[in-house]
């Protein structure tokens, strides 16, 4: 079959979306498409000219026998703000106030659309880095967490508060929570990760980091790196938080159950310091 160029560009964009951070040699394109590696390497220039001028990412280009393209996902500063807004508005709303200071975040925790572009933020700013594996706490920072992994092409592991016979043998640990200071639980699959891996933490609201520090302290018994943490929101709090590397795309500074009032603001995505 004798693929026409705008074929090919059609599909060779496709695969290449499909495909995040996995080097692509090009003989695989010329193959595929059944032309030379010079008619695959102009149409890898103009799909890289448009990722680049529309924002969609970066298409790097591997010289050497074994090197090939390689898609990396990123967003620009103006769509991630647009992003962080859309939540503060969404989350603003009165009608989300839960007991305790929380709030109700499930239906946007399901939306497919936006936590794809969330997932697409993180995995934006930790492009650079070397990730094996995105772990989270069950449940709901788990849609979070296969967003990100999907944009890193890395798999996930979720980390349970007991344990499950279809998780075979387990490491547990317990931890104080950050919030309530309670002792609580934390059990993780021996199969879920190997020794070495470098891991991105994630989860969808962040109190003290309570829990945040028991995944890390769970890493250290797999002896696993903690590569970043990535929060969805953050809460402001009287006591010093028990994690202080992390990004978060929005922050809780107060609310008023009396009022039903929320005040939220920026996360620290943009004050701290990104590659």
């Amino acid at each position: 079959m004798k693929w026409k160029r705008s074929e090919r560009l059609v599909d060779m964009t496709y695969y290449l979306l499909e495909h995040p951070h996995q080097l692509i040699p090009l003989t695989y394109f010329s193959d595929l498409y059944n032309s030379a590696k010079s008619s695959i390497s102009e149409d890898l220039t103009i799909v890289k000219d448009t990722f680049e001028e529309k924002g969609i990412g970066l298409l790097v280009t591997v010289p050497g026998a074994a090197g090939g393209v390689k898609y990396i996902p990123k967003m620009s500063d103006e769509e991630v703000r647009e992003i962080i807004q859309t939540l503060i508005s969404e989350l603003s709303q009165s009608d989300r106030l839960l007991p305790g200071g929380y709030l109700f975040m499930t239906d946007l925790l399901g939306n497919p659309e936006l936590i794809n572009r969330v997932g697409k933020v993180f995995a934006s700013v930790y492009a650079d880095q070397h990730i094996d594996v995105i772990m989270t706490v069950a449940t709901k920072g788990i849609s979070i967490a296969h967003s990100i992994a999907r944009h890193l092409n890395v798999p996930v592991v979720v980390v349970r508060r007991d344990s499950k016979v279809t998780e075979g043998s387990t490491v547990s640990i317990n931890y104080v929570s950050g919030s309530s200071r309670r002792i609580q639980t934390m059990v993780l699959s021996k199969r879920s990760m190997k020794s070495g891996q470098r891991v991105l933490i994630t989860d969808d609201f962040m109190k003290v980091g309570g829990t945040m520090n028991g995944m890390k302290n769970l890493l250290e018994e797999f002896d696993c790196e903690l590569a970043g943490i990535a929060v969805l929101v953050e809460a402001e709090h009287a006591d010093d938080t028990l994690v202080d590397d992390y990004y978060s795309l929005v922050k809780l500074h107060a609310v008023n159950e009396k009022d039903r009032t929320i005040a939220l603001s920026e996360g620290n995505y943009f004050s701290k310091g990104r590659n």
